[in-house]
């Protein structure tokens, strides 16, 4: 497994050429994205009735190294799905430092036992150096900024590297969800996004977890139905969406990675 610890003076080859050209100047970067935004959006359109195993090979044949799979480790679906398409395909986890205990495992047994190469990602802070310039829990005066700073900052730098990356996002997760593409274009990474189960149920999912023997994380039999940090997630009552239990009572409802 490799650790990546994201510096925040690090910059993108995307920075620089910001930085470096003038108005006056043709942007190459500019001509690159129409190119790639205009493949994503044809391949949402021609891949909408597709599988999600024809979703990634066609991600993993276009991109081949360039792309990657991201996992919360709430279940090893898209990685599992992605192993097969592309086998040692990058699986990019966000090491928070508040996940819980059950996550890492999760983790840690997704390495162990699938064909796929687990990348962490870890924020510039630590907690204690977070909560020395920030003040203790962030996350309950402020989510945003935790989420940027723990979440969305480490992602973006993580991402540098491909053009494009896969997420488990599925449309009947919440009303924010409704409308994800299977393929779509990411506007503000710049990357072409995947979602392969966007078109899936929670019955697709377990069907799909009970026929490969796929890796959960166990909080999902213990009333969780979506697994974020431990100190913003809790166990969802009946006839709640999946989502509900993710920073309950606030209006909050995405960390800032999809939307």
């Amino acid at each position: 497994m490799t650790t990546v610890r994201i510096d925040a003076d690090t910059h993108t080859d995307t920075d620089t050429h910001t930085d470096t050209r003038t108005e006056n100047q043709a942007d190459p970067e500019l001509g690159r994205d129409a190119e790639l935004k205009a493949l994503a959006e044809q391949a949402g359109r021609d891949l909408e009735d597709a599988s999600a195993l024809e979703i990634l090979q066609w991600a993993a044949d276009t991109f081949g190294k360039q792309f990657c799979v991201t996992s919360s480790m709430e279940d090893a679906v898209v990685a599992h799905l992605a192993s097969r398409a592309r086998p040692g395909v990058d699986v990019v986890f966000l090491d928070t430092g508040y996940h819980f205990e059950e996550t890492i495992g999760t983790r840690d047994a997704v390495e162990a036992v699938m064909d796929v190469n687990v990348i962490t990602l870890t924020p510039r802070q630590t907690v204690a150096e977070q909560d020395s310039e920030y003040g203790p829990k962030l996350h309950d005066r402020n989510p945003d900024l935790c989420c940027a700073l723990r979440k969305v900052k480490p992602l973006e730098e993580g991402l540098t590297k491909y053009r494009a990356w896969a997420t488990g996002l599925r449309r009947d997760e919440s009303p924010t969800r409704a409308n994800t593409p299977v393929v779509g274009w990411d506007e503000k990474r710049r990357k072409v996004k995947v979602s392969p189960i966007a078109r899936w149920t929670q019955d697709d999912v377990d069907a799909y977890v009970t026929e490969h023997g796929v890796l959960t994380n166990p909080l999902l039999m213990d009333g969780y139905a979506s697994v974020g940090c431990a100190p913003c997630t809790r166990r969802v009552l009946e006839g709640e969406d999946a989502r509900a239990g993710r920073w309950a009572g606030r209006a909050k409802t995405e960390c800032g990675l999809h939307g």
